[in-house]
């Protein structure tokens, strides 16, 4: 890269059809004056794309997925560091973690953070890692060893499922931290120097997701002609609680017209196929697999309703504000949705939606009976999230925090 403001943008993988936030987010410093380089950890897997990506100039590069497949190039990349100064200081510090995290993933880490230092390091004022755990142990080994200063996106996974040792270490050394929910920044800040974690909002570009051109919706669910259209976006994992949700639609008054579709990739998804048919609810349910955002939006504009009934997972993984959710609240739907971690900064419930507990069934059934029947409460709720998604979670009014805080760090890198 060449010119000024140059950031290395560390990801897991690129491109990703549910990271879009991060896709919108690159397009924006792009637009700001900051010459990107994309740094991936892994080769994408979807099949498609969102238009976004295309608009993206920034080049990609990928690290070494597995280390054993490209040996000559870590080999390399390890005897060119070893001439920097910086990677000495870094050795007892991945030695300590790799004490307390004795893994084969904690290797592959230090592998890929020794080609990063060596092949694009050099080109970037400051690295900037979307994601606290494995994306920015990469670019923290990194950073340290080419003398670069770095930061951190946090967004859900990340935050739940990392040991706090390790947090605290990242956030002492990072120059500042953002995160997209209250309740995520309010526990970073308890394992953080003061005034290093911010709290940013993912924003939407509202001019993908313009308002609905539509009449208020009338399906009520009282005849085959007024079917009432259900739908979730989300990747099939434990977290979203697909698995109630299907419960709660077999569970449904056999007098209630409905249909749902899935649209979303995931391991799940033949295990909630299979159960949706044990269930007996196979023929009304349409498992579409991942979209590109223009058929997202699409299938938003021909539904009724909103569902994702967020939960904990086993390991504590959990949803911070689903980007899917500010989709859905644009193109005036009514969502219902858990109270759990950022969702409630959104929705509130018996406003703009419906907010249960996670994993409860009954309540999850009735809240969708009753705004299946209910045209006109969906439809107020609708009206009401829209104007909210409108007057605060714009793209424009987001990055600007980003824009700042990226500005200061190159700013105090070039003193």
């Amino acid at each position: 890269m060449s010119g000024q403001k140059r950031i290395g943008m560390v990801l897991k993988g690129y491109p990703r059809l549910s990271e879009t936030f991060i896709a919108q987010e690159i397009l924006e410093l792009e637009k700001a004056g900051f010459s990107i380089s994309i740094i991936s950890l892994r080769h994408p897997t979807d099949k498609h794309s969102h238009p976004v990506h295309d608009e993206i100039k920034a080049p990609r590069h990928y690290l070494p997925e597995y280390l054993y497949q490209e040996l000559f190039r870590v080999w390399w990349a390890k005897i060119n560091c070893t001439f920097k100064p910086g990677f000495w200081k870094t050795i007892p510090v991945f030695f300590k973690d790799f004490m307390r995290d004795p893994t084969a993933n904690r290797i592959r880490r230090w592998g890929q953070a020794m080609v990063l230092a060596h092949e694009y390091a050099g080109e970037c004022d400051h690295l900037y890692a979307h994601f606290l755990h494995t994306p920015c142990s990469v670019t923290r080994y990194a950073a340290m060893m080419a003398g670069k200063s770095f930061s951190i996106s946090a967004h859900a996974k990340d935050i739940w499922t990392s040991p706090e040792w390790e947090m605290r270490e990242k956030l002492a050394d990072c120059d500042w931290l953002v995160t997209c929910t209250q309740g995520g920044a309010e526990y970073l800040e308890g394992l953080a120097p003061e005034g290093r974690v911010h709290l940013v909002y993912h924003g939407l570009d509202l001019t993908r997701f313009p308002s609905p051109q539509k009449s208020p919706t009338k399906n009520n669910g009282s005849s085959s002609g007024k079917t009432v259209q259900l739908v979730t976006v989300g990747r099939a994992v434990a977290k979203k609680g697909i698995d109630t949700l299907l419960r709660a639609l077999a569970n449904l008054p056999d007098d209630l017209h409905w249909h749902w579709t899935h649209i979303g990739g995931g391991p799940l998804k033949s295990e909630l196929q299979d159960l949706a048919g044990v269930l007996g609810i196979s023929n009304r349910c349409d498992f579409k697999g991942a979209l590109p955002q223009s058929e997202v939006l699409e299938t938003y504009k021909e539904s009724d309703l909103f569902i994702l009934p967020s939960r904990i997972d086993e390991s504590g993984d959990r949803d911070g504000l689903p980007n899917v959710i500010v989709e859905a609240q644009s193109q005036s739907m009514a969502v219902i949705s858990t109270s759990i971690s950022g969702i409630p900064e959104l929705i509130e419930n018996g406003t703009n939606g419906i907010l249960i507990e996670p994993d409860d069934t009954t309540a999850l059934t009735k809240a969708i009976e009753n705004l299946s029947r209910d045209a006109e409460l969906r439809n107020k709720m609708g009206a009401e999230g829209e104007a909210r998604v409108r007057g605060h979670f714009s793209h424009k009014q987001t990055i600007g925090d980003i824009v700042a805080l990226l500005d200061q760090s190159l700013g105090a890198s070039a003193k």
